[in-house]
Order: structure tokens, then sequence, then C-alpha cells
């Protein structure tokens, strides 16, 4: 029989590379970047046209005061409960 070669190799240790993040950045390496990544994030927004900003602002301030009479109505039939209640009692 052929004899077999045991290689008693111990495994390779694990090459440990240095991250960009892992590297202790100064306050204005640290800005810099931030500025750098909101630019970047800012090119990757679609802006509204204004025909769709006006609309979409329209439709909220509509929102906001159909809100508030709903809530005003509310407050006034409540109001007028209690005023039932204390001339009842």
């Amino acid at each position: 029989m052929a004899e077999e070669k045991k290689v008693n190799a111990a495994p390779a240790k694990a090459a440990v590379a240095v991250k960009k993040e892992d590297v202790k950045l100064t306050f204005f390496q640290k800005a810099g970047k931030w500025f750098r990544e909101m630019k970047s994030e800012l090119k990757k927004v679609i802006w509204p046209t204004p025909k769709a900003l006006r609309n979409n602002t329209l439709i909220s301030v509509g929102m906001m005061v159909v809100s508030a009479v709903v809530i005003w109505g509310f407050d006034q039939i409540a109001t007028a409960l209690v005023r039932l209640i204390f001339l009842l009692g």
C-alpha cells in the first residue's frame, strides 16, 4: 500500500483588513464625510414640480382646516353636554 502523507498544517491566520470606517476620524473629516454623503443623497431625490407642490400644499391646508372644524364641533358638543349635566345636577 502506498503511504499517505499526513499534512499537519495549522490553518492559516485570517488576514485582518482595516476597514475605512474603523479608522478614527477627526471632527473635520467627519463633517466633510457627512456633507459629501448628504450631497450624494440629495442628488437621488426626485423634487416635485411647482404645480405638484402647490397641489400638495393646498390639500394639506384643506385637511388641516377640515380637522380644525371637526375638533371644534366635537368641543362644542362636549361643552353643551357638560353644561347640561351641571344644570341637571
